[in-house]
């Protein structure tokens, strides 16, 4: 029998009667009580439930997580991740935004990458420095002369976005290597399905009485394997496609096996592949079967000992020579990193302008190159004033927010900066739109970030609605990552209004999935 909630007209509700709104922008809530209109069949049915019933709900969850394995590594120990029970809602009009800025971002980001590995004419018309290419550790001269079956380097991008203070988004970071982190997506649906079906069945209203549903996202890995099968060599009419692990240690291996069993492919380590004749081949009990498409996720220093670090047993060698004889297709392509290296993330817009002529549609956080020479000694002037961020850094490790750092660490900083300002960027401090999370028994702010996942297959920039809301739980916190005490939010994007449906039932691979490692994965991008 399901059960049935009953949905009350949004007046002021016990359980948010102490919740204060912050300096930010806080996206469930105008004014004290007051839910914005996406936000109101979400508050009207949590309305009538009490802090015991939220905390009971909320226990439930974290079973559900600890039950299927979706843990995560914090201070050397191993705790179930934490999913808050009240959901992020993003209405239509705003996701269409979203996902036609992070389109637009990653064709530039595409053609960036092609131009990097080609002619180079950015360089050459003085739109970007040839400094930033030469000096950045991700821009790899190996991949010169690979060129891609069907022209794509990005299959899969994850761009963060934020928030600011007057209610308008901004990307915070692009990661077009090996995005990590959405298995949470799809686990926190499944998770918030088997706790809460009664609030994917009731209403949501947008004003005029029609009924709006949330979004599935079980449509990512069928979409993942499209674009991983036409990425195949063009001679391929039915390729295979494997997923490179660095194995069962690695943070993020849950996510490797995960989306492996959900894209029905074969997940391998390094030494299960051998290269002959510059072609890549799975070894198998019964022999060797030819790999046409390797959705890896394995850095580029340890993917082909031959070309990268020698030392490395993660990879395979020779895998760089056959995806330049174009018998192999390695996705995310070789030498993406320096499309997100944060220096470059500077020049986006400009880049946006140059290859499509287009302004952006989401626009970046206001930031300032530091190895500008007048750049850096403004900067360092004010580092109490300024977020800094090492250029390569991630998981939020390396991040310095200066109006909340001691004396002594900005002393330090503005050493190593100094020494190394090519390095680093400033950026104007931004603090994070708030939404209540599920701190004790009761609701408050706390700061968060969106990462919308792409799927590229050439043709089209799919979206996978709605992507992994990182909220940061220590109270003040800016930094969302897990790695740093944060956890995440089911994310809903509401369909446009029409005919209300049962919801959809998780599928076979996804209520029979049983992972045997963590979901953590800071490790990767």
């Amino acid at each position: 029998m399901r059960e049935t909630w009953v949905l009350y007209p949004p007046v002021m509700a016990d359980i948010f009667d102490s919740y204060a709104l912050a300096d930010a922008w806080d996206e469930m809530f105008e004014r004290p009580g007051v839910p914005r209109a996406p936000y109101q069949g979400l508050f009207a049915a949590l309305q009538p439930l009490g802090a015991d019933e939220l905390r009971f709900r909320a226990d439930q969850l974290a079973r559900v997580f600890t039950d299927r394995g979706v843990t995560f590594d914090y201070a050397g120990e191993e705790r179930p991740f934490p999913l808050d029970l009240i959901p992020r809602v993003i209405d239509a009009a705003e996701w269409d935004l979203i996902a036609r800025a992070v389109r637009q971002r990653v064709r530039t980001l595409e053609a960036f990458l092609a131009d990097v590995y080609g002619a180079r004419q950015v360089f050459h018309d003085g739109i970007v420095p040839w400094r930033l290419l030469q000096s950045s550790p991700h821009f790899h001269r190996t991949a010169d002369g690979i060129r891609p079956a069907n022209g794509v380097r990005v299959h899969i991008a994850g761009i963060d976005i934020i928030r600011d203070e007057a209610g308008d988004f901004r990307v915070l970071e692009d990661n077009v290597r090996t995005p990590s982190g959405v298995s949470y997506v799809l686990e926190n649906r499944l998770a918030m399905m088997r706790t809460l079906p009664a609030l994917f069945a009731g209403p949501g209203r947008d004003g005029v009485g029609a009924e709006q549903r949330v979004r599935p996202v079980d449509e990512y890995p069928p979409r993942l394997l499209a674009a991983l099968r036409k990425a195949a060599p063009g001679n391929v009419t039915d390729p295979t496609v494997v997923v490179l692990t660095p194995g069962v240690y690695n943070a993020a291996y849950f996510e490797h096996a995960l989306l492996a069993r959900l894209m029905g492919v074969e997940l391998v380590e390094g030494r299960d592949l051998v290269c002959e004749n510059n072609r890549v081949y799975m070894i198998t009990t019964h022999g060797k079967r030819p790999v046409h498409v390797i959705y890896r996720r394995v850095d580029d220093d340890y993917l082909d000992p031959l070309h990268f670090r020698a030392d490395s047993t993660l990879g395979c060698p020779g895998l760089l020579n056959a995806a330049r004889a174009n018998t192999v297709t390695i996705a995310n392509a070789v030498g993406n990193g320096v499309a997100d290296d944060k220096l470059l993330y500077t020049y986006v817009p400009e880049l946006m302008k140059y290859y499509l002529g287009e302004e952006p549609l989401i626009g970046n956080v206001e930031s300032y190159r530091l190895a500008d020479p007048d750049t850096l000694e403004w900067a360092l002037e004010r580092l109490d004033t300024l977020v800094l961020k090492p250029v390569d850094g991630a998981g939020g490790k390396g991040i310095v927010i200066g109006p909340r750092a001691e004396q002594q660490t900005l002393e330090a900083l503005a050493e190593t900066v100094r020494a190394d300002p090519r390095g680093w960027i400033a950026q104007r401090p931004v603090m994070l739109s708030t939404s209540p999370a599920l701190i004790g028994d009761l609701p408050r702010p706390r700061h968060m970030d969106l990462r919308p996942f792409a799927v590229n297959d050439g043709d089209d920039v799919w979206l996978l609605p709605g992507g992994l809301t990182r909220v940061a739980l220590p109270e003040g916190e800016l930094v969302v990552n897990s790695s740093q005490g944060g956890g995440s939010k089911d994310t809903w994007v509401l369909s446009e209004p029409g005919p209300r449906t049962a919801p959809p039932e998780p599928t076979p691979a996804q209520v029979h999935w049983e992972p045997t490692r963590s979901a953590a994965w800071d490790g990767e991008q």
